[in-house]
């Protein structure tokens, strides 16, 4: 039967198969079910062979013709146009899983199994947002520096300079990722190096002078809010961790025979264990804190959800309560705090210091080498330091007067 419009539009199904038949080898084979389906038959090397161009009414007539006029191009060249689509697909497919997206979202996955923070992975997905909003469906192959440095812009124009520093150096890590799975053979965030505004370093705000830190330690002993929020509070100073570390504390990481508090490797920013000394201060605040191993693992559960950890939010917001500014202190700045009057004590080895705020050395050989270093003058600095403590809260009261030899009352 022929292959017109009108033959196609009443073409019913019937008992057995037919054929509504084109010119050229194009036709549309009818199912008994009442299915239609676009065919057309060519030779290949002397082989009979089919070519299938979709259904109808999803293909209309013209396009089913089209497709076969293409495939006649191919065939005309001595290609198979059958393994031509074949190839064109799978082509597709990988174009599609070399999308700036696709690369980054198994680059995600990759670092999260390295064992980067819960904050960590927010923040890089936060990132990756504003990056696959411009850039996400694009290959990553043909990704310009112009383009990266368009969608950079954007982030400039809002006056976050850091933000835009940090896009950077995400995109550039996921094209080094595409490098390494050969797919991609360049990097071209890293022609940008310049082009952005340096932003201004700010560092978080801290008291750093012994006088105002003992206001500081007076106003935390006075506070009248949740009892772990004070706990946390008086305890912060004493151990001067990342607030972070502080929120996620667990009962099962502290010795109390020993007086140690070790945080294991996933929960520290360098990923390396970390053990603070504990003072007799610290272990008194600790005792302090209700434990219902029931309850909470946590020593700082969130008043919420027992298994979450305290807000992030809840340190700097108690400050403020007490009326220290977010320009003035931070949860993070008891850490420059310890660092400043530490140092200026004169006491201390710079790198007991710094190994205590859990620095890492750039050096890897030399890490290696002083990783053990340090320890019995870091157990003895941190009970110093609780001591100091408590005298600059108690106003740092000291006796003064003449101390020389008393002269006798006959002179």
């Amino acid at each position: 039967m022929a292959l017109t419009a009108a033959a196609i539009k009443n073409a019913k199904g019937k008992a057995k198969p037919y054929k509504l038949t084109d010119s050229d080898g194009l036709f549309l084979y009818v199912a008994p079910n009442g299915g239609r389906y676009w065919r057309m038959n060519y030779r290949h090397l002397g082989k009979q062979k089919t070519l299938a161009f979709g259904i109808y009414p999803d293909i209309g007539l013209a396009d089913a013709r089209e497709q076969r006029d293409a495939a006649r191009k191919v065939l005309a060249k001595g290609d198979d146009p059958a393994e031509r689509i074949r190839l064109d697909r799978i082509a597709a497919i990988v174009a599609a899983s070399n999308s700036f997206k696709a690369v980054a979202d198994e680059w995600l996955v990759k670092v999260e199994r390295e064992g980067r923070s819960s904050v960590t992975m927010k923040k890089l997905r936060w990132l990756l947002a504003f990056i696959n909003a411009s850039l996400g469906k694009r290959p990553v192959t043909a990704i310009t520096a112009q383009e990266v440095l368009t969608m950079l812009r954007k982030m400039e124009g809002k006056g976050r300079y850091e933000t835009a520093k940090r896009l950077r150096s995400t995109c550039s890590q996921i094209f080094r990722y595409a490098i390494a799975t050969a797919r991609a053979e360049r990097d071209v965030a890293a022609d940008l190096r310049g082009a952005l505004i340096a932003p201004k370093p700010v560092h978080r705000a801290a008291i750093t002078n012994a006088d105002n830190a003992g206001g500081l330690l007076r106003a935390i002993e006075a506070f009248e809010g949740f009892a772990n929020t004070k706990a946390a509070l008086q305890l912060l100073p004493h151990v001067f961790v990342r607030p972070g570390e502080l929120r996620h504390a667990e009962w099962a990481d502290f010795d109390f025979d020993k007086a140690l508090w070790t945080i294991p490797a996933h929960k520290t920013k360098m990923r390396r264990a970390h053990t603070i000394p504990l003072s007799r201060q610290a272990l008194a605040i600790l005792e302090t804190i209700e434990h219902d191993a029931d309850y909470s693992r946590l020593l700082f559960p969130s008043l919420r959800a027992a298994e979450r950890p305290m807000s992030e939010d809840t340190i700097n917001a108690a400050l403020r309560r007490m009326g220290f500014a977010q320009d003035e202190m931070t949860g993070h700045g008891f850490r420059a705090m310890a660092a400043t009057l530490l140092n200026e004590m004169g006491l201390w080895h710079p790198d007991a210091i710094e190994r205590q705020l859990a620095h890492c050395d750039n050096n890897a050989v030399r890490r290696a080498y002083t990783r053990g270093e340090y320890w019995d003058e870091r157990v003895r600095m941190m009970q110093h330091w609780s001591d100091h403590l408590d005298f600059l809260r108690d106003g740092q009261k000291v006796v003064t007067g003449k101390f020389g030899k008393a002269k006798s009352q006959a002179a």
